[in-house]
């Protein structure tokens, strides 16, 4: 359920009545390549918190569109530093946790929101939120506006421009140690496009909506069986 659903009474006799579990999607605002929305992480984020809240019976809240992107620089991002971010998580939390809601799903979107989501745990109830990746729920190997992605927003959105999806940045055929020193380079602040100098990390030129409903159907599946143990 969608919280743009429903209204206060029935709500807080909602809450009251059983153990309300919350979604908080967490996305970003920045750069993935020529094909795809600069808010592709926070539509797809979004998308899976939808699924997952009709799945579960969870009631989904706004997502928080801006994350921290500054290793996309000079290519556009509008990022929030990692202190404003975790603050304002803190804030919704301890509203959360005072309206008596317990449990929350903070879903995350956007690889470089994951040391800021990390230090969330030290300072909220233990066992009230839990911070999961969704890409960490499916088998394929992950990417940035790569196939994967691509294919995702296919399922999703019809503001794909497939016909300037490039090639960008592939890892196949290198040696582990220089795939690790590229991961390290590309999360340092400007240093996405040094390693992927065309905003993209993979090949979506074979993406297609099918494989993204695949996916879709995978991640969903993954996170439903992880939320509800």
């Amino acid at each position: 359920m969608n919280i743009n659903e429903l209204y206060d009474p029935e709500f807080r006799k909602l809450i009251k009545s059983k153990k309300i579990t919350a979604i908080i999607p967490v996305g970003s605002i920045e750069q993935h390549g020529a094909h795809l929305p600069i808010s592709t992480d926070s539509d797809i984020v979004t998308e899976i918190a939808s699924r997952l809240a009709k799945k579960c019976g969870f009631i989904v809240f706004p997502t928080i569109s801006y994350g921290v992107s500054f290793e996309h620089e000079p290519l556009f991002n509008t990022s929030l530093k990692e202190d404003n971010l975790k603050k304002i998580l803190e804030d919704i939390i301890f509203s959360l946790e005072k309206n008596h809601i317990k449990k929350i799903f903070i879903l995350n979107g956007h690889h470089g929101n994951l040391e800021t989501l990390k230090r969330l745990s030290g300072v909220c109830k233990p066992g009230l939120i839990e911070t999961l990746s969704y890409w960490h729920f499916m088998k394929h190997e992950f990417d940035h506006a790569g196939f994967v992605e691509t294919s995702l927003m296919l399922a999703i959105s019809n503001k794909v421009k497939m016909k300037k999806a490039k090639k960008g940045l592939i890892t196949k055929g290198l040696s582990e140690d220089e795939v690790k020193r590229i991961g390290k380079l590309s999360v340092k602040p400007g240093g996405f496009p040094k390693v992927a100098k065309n905003g993209v990390w993979g090949d979506p030129t074979g993406a297609t909506k099918k494989d993204g409903q695949r996916f879709l159907a995978e991640i969903v599946r993954n996170l439903a069986k992880e939320c509800q143990t």
